[in-house]
């Protein structure tokens, strides 16, 4: 059985994009999505910078429009679709809960939303490297923060005010090895993002929406989810609340997952399947020349 994911936010970098306008007919997808949402895709994905696409705005609409572009290309058919993060938007279109324009639609709201929460306190996130979850989280709460991100194998992201953020560098958990700010507009997946919950739910209601055609894993709480409009209602709260993809990980054992393909830009949530899925052959789609490999590996494990 073969599970295709789709990356969060972080996982873009310069040019990314780039080889992937040279297939057919990329370039006018990007140029009819960039129209419907106000946002040149094709001039970030390939020319801006490193701190341009950093922008909470910018970064999801191209995170999604490129998971979309790759999997696509790939004409894949999976047993099973998650995404991290922003990520579970592109998730949600592969799966057919929703078409690809409503896609970049609600992200584009959910991007410009999530900045603007952002911008209304000064908060941020941090890497905890090492430690045990058991003893991690406790800490954090006792300390006011959100263990954002629950990524498997010991991998936790921790999100609050600046404050908070200087705090837990000057009082790790024990055994965390070090603390590691990342450069994030703000603190992602908690209450800090209320104000985005309330405009995501109005973009909800303009949307059509199916039940998913393939079994969809919803990183809320790694459960699967098998109606469309309950797809779009976690779509909605997630961005409050922690991803838990640690949970998604348990699911893909329990379902018999044999391969994952992670859609572009691949490569951070096959390095956490690699540590917590021993046995499921991963492949990242980082540029066209991955396809053929992708293909491989989805006639061997896609009809299981």
């Amino acid at each position: 059985m073969l599970v295709l994911v789709a990356p969060g936010q972080g996982a873009q970098t310069p040019g990314f994009l780039t080889p992937w306008l040279d297939l057919p007919g990329a370039a006018d997808r990007i140029a009819g999505w960039s129209d419907a949402i106000g946002l040149d895709l094709a001039h970030y994905g390939t020319k801006a910078d490193a701190d341009e696409i950093r922008d909470t705005a910018v970064a999801q609409p191209l995170l999604v429009a490129a998971g979309l572009l790759s999997a696509a290309a790939l004409d894949a058919s999976p047993g099973v679709v998650a995404g991290h993060s922003v990520g579970e938007i592109t998730a949600a279109a592969l799966a057919g809960v929703i078409d690809d324009e409503a896609a970049l639609r609600f992200v584009r709201t959910r991007g410009l939303g999530m900045a603007e929460a952002a911008a209304a306190t000064e908060t941020g996130m941090a890497a905890l490297l090492g430690g045990d979850p058991d003893v991690t989280v406790p800490h954090l709460e006792k300390l006011g923060l959100t263990p954002a991100n629950v990524n498997g194998g010991g991998q936790i992201v921790a999100a609050g005010t600046a404050e908070q953020i200087a705090a837990l560098t000057e009082d790790k958990p024990e055994g965390v090895r070090r603390v590691v700010p990342l450069k994030v507009a703000g603190a992602f997946h908690t209450r800090h993002m209320a104000p985005a919950v309330d405009k995501l739910r109005d973009a909800a209601t303009a949307l059509t929406v199916s039940d998913p055609k393939v079994t969809y894993v919803s990183n809320a709480d790694g459960k699967t989810v098998a109606t469309g409009d309950e797809v779009i209602t976690r779509l909605v709260g997630q961005v409050a609340s922690p991803v838990r993809w640690d949970l998604c990980m348990e699911t893909f054992a329990a379902l018999g997952v044999t391969a994952l393909i992670e859609a572009s830009p691949g490569g951070t949530l096959v390095g956490l399947a690699k540590r917590a899925l021993p046995g499921v052959k991963t492949l990242a789609l980082k540029t066209p020349d991955d396809l053929d490999a992708a293909r491989a590996l989805i006639s061997e494990h896609a009809g299981a």
